[in-house]
């Protein structure tokens, strides 16, 4: 798949659910040392490496469908903007980014905060977890950091995809054929892995307010987290989490171009 070819919605729905899925399952346990590297208590007292695959359930119920919603989302709007403004990548890839992720949003923020909490040990089961919340705090409570999770992942896609379809594009002409899969897999990476490590900070926040350890909103939780210590305090976890957005680019942006692939080479989408 070309880095300026447009792909079907249906195609792109089940290509991203198949990405999602390998992702969070495949790199769960690097998630759960990332969560408890931010929480607020440390690793160790939020579970250390026992138990990583505790809310793998949650992960696994939101992955595909908070996938496939971003994709469709993606490829959908992507040519309507193309309409709109023009042929201007950056501006086009980037908010169809953007708004594919605050579709995403809807779907996989209920599922975080349930991971969350089981990853850290306030929950045993997606069950527990699920009706607890529900209990306590209504339905609301399992949007708990919604804002915060699309003031990170706006930025993230504006940095991810523009550069992801800019590193396919100029490896495309170089050797004079668009990229194959493994290729757009190792693209995926380097633009997830830098993307990750710069809005750790908004990560970090977006983790405190789903576990409940913070008094208020986005820029009262970077306070307190600032105030723990410093600007070292914000980028809690940065090494667990860029390994994993690094390592998960590429089975993700593979997963999803192979699938791509594959669904073309059946016919269906030509």
């Amino acid at each position: 798949m070309s880095a300026v070819e447009d792909t079907p919605f249906s195609m792109a729905l089940l290509a991203g659910g198949c990405a999602g899925t390998s992702v969070d399952v495949a790199l769960f346990p690097i998630d759960t040392i990332k969560t408890r590297c931010q929480a607020k208590e440390g690793f160790f007292a939020a579970g250390g490496f026992r138990g990583i695959y505790r809310g793998l359930s949650a992960a696994a119920a939101g992955s595909a469908p908070g996938a496939a919603l971003f994709f469709s989302t993606y490829e959908t709007v992507k040519p309507i903007l193309k309409s709109q403004i023009g042929d201007r990548p950056v501006a086009v890839q980037g908010c169809a980014a953007s708004t594919g992720e605050i579709m995403a949003c809807l779907v996989r923020v209920p599922t975080e905060v349930c991971k969350q909490r089981m990853q850290t040990g306030q929950y045993g089961s997606l069950k527990e977890a699920a009706f607890t919340i529900m209990k306590k705090e209504g339905p609301m409570g399992f949007y708990t950091g919604y804002f915060t999770t699309v003031m990170r992942e706006i930025p993230f896609a504006l940095i991810q995809f523009p550069l992801w379809e800019r590193m396919k594009k100029e490896v495309g002409d170089w050797q004079g054929r668009p990229t194959s899969p493994w290729q757009g897999a190792v693209c995926g990476s380097l633009a997830g892995s830098f993307s990750a490590a710069v809005t750790t900070p908004l990560d970090v926040a977006k983790t405190r307010q789903m576990l409940g350890q913070s008094s208020g909103g986005f820029v009262t939780t970077m306070s307190e987290v600032y105030g723990e210590g410093g600007i070292l305090s914000l980028f809690r976890g940065v090494g667990p989490r860029t390994f994993w957005i690094g390592l998960g680019g590429f089975v993700f942006f593979g997963a999803y171009e192979k699938s791509s692939s594959l669904f073309r080479a059946t016919g269906i989408w030509g």
